[in-house]
């Protein structure tokens, strides 16, 4: 009989997170994987609140060892899928947000280091106040958008504002803050102002290719050093040729390849936690767009477990 679930065949069982075993207890699990089936924040197009089960679906593709990096996730930490911190009042914005902001609180408390697959991207906010109990920490955020928006239709809370509010909050040092793929038409020229006066680097698309992704991951590195960093990864920050299937696309966006590149470059960096959003099933009923953020997930397993390995290693010499 086959012990690990990751050598079976990929069609069969119940779909979790990479294959991986679904835990209720956080005892012994190093790393959670976690759905996040909310878009309530949504300014237009709704249906990531499907996300997590399609890029569940998906990530049985993935197989347990990085063939570029070397990084065998599964060998460093103990991860498992931990199931979906599901909002009790999907309805009302607020109350999802501080149920989430429970569930992942409970995560943090057992010592799980979180990597969650949303949903629109106003659950990173609750995410966010759930890790940073102990004072602001460092974002890395891969978006079309820098969802520093202001009050909309009457709601500061969307998804098109939960960094915004995370500085407010204290959540986030934006001057240990860098976004990277912004562009688009606007609403008005000082759309994302709120970015700039305070302090976050701002990487728009012109920049990017007149950087190229070396000087991407040098940039990163320089801005956050060793400052405890959540990532974040909108799809939307792909082209969407490659990531139709989300919420608000922007045509001119990096590749699947360059995201991956990026990612991988992260390497280094004290990675406390980490999110894929705005995967929207409904726009893309082939699965791909699901497998790009099962892919995106991935990686960003691989670069949490070395981190969080490393960080054990130091404390055991």
């Amino acid at each position: 009989m086959i012990q690990d679930q990751q050598q079976l065949p990929r069609y069969s069982g119940i779909a979790t997170f990479m294959r991986c075993a679904y835990e209720e207890s956080l005892e012994g699990i190093d790393i959670g994987l976690i759905g996040v089936p909310f878009d309530g924040g949504v300014t237009n197009r709704t249906g990531t609140r499907h996300g997590p089960r399609d890029i569940r679906v998906q990530s049985t593709l993935m197989r347990s060892v990085n063939q570029s990096t070397g990084i065998a996730p599964f060998e460093l930490c103990k991860v498992a899928d931990v199931g979906d911190a599901l909002p009790e009042s999907p309805f009302e914005l607020e109350r999802s947000h501080k149920s989430i902001q429970d569930f992942f609180e409970k995560v943090v408390e057992a010592g799980v280091l979180p990597i969650s697959a949303g949903g629109d991207h106003s659950i990173s906010l609750p995410i966010l106040r759930a890790l940073a109990k102990n004072g602001p920490i460092a974002l890395v955020h891969f978006d079309a958008h820098c969802d520093t928006g202001g009050n909309y239709l009457g709601s500061k809370f969307h998804h098109g504002s939960p960094f915004r509010v995370a500085v407010e909050e204290g959540l986030i040092d934006p001057k240990k803050t860098i976004q990277i793929g912004i562009r688009g038409s606007l609403n008005h020229k000082e759309m994302w102002k709120f970015s700039h006066d305070s302090g976050m680097r701002v990487i728009y698309m012109d920049e990017f290719y007149d950087l190229g992704v070396d000087g991407i991951i040098k940039e990163i590195h320089k801005i956050i050093g060793e400052t405890p960093t959540y990532v974040t990864f909108d799809v939307d920050g792909l082209d969407p040729a490659f990531a139709v299937g989300t919420g608000t696309p922007e045509v001119g966006g990096f590749t699947t390849f360059e995201a991956i590149e990026m990612i991988r470059g992260l390497t280094g960096l004290h990675i406390v936690g980490g999110d894929v959003v705005e995967v929207s099933p409904p726009f893309d009923p082939s699965g791909a767009t699901a497998l790009v953020g099962a892919t995106m997930m991935f990686e960003l397993l691989c670069i949490a477990a070395e981190s969080l390995a490393q960080r054990k290693d130091s404390l055991a010499c």
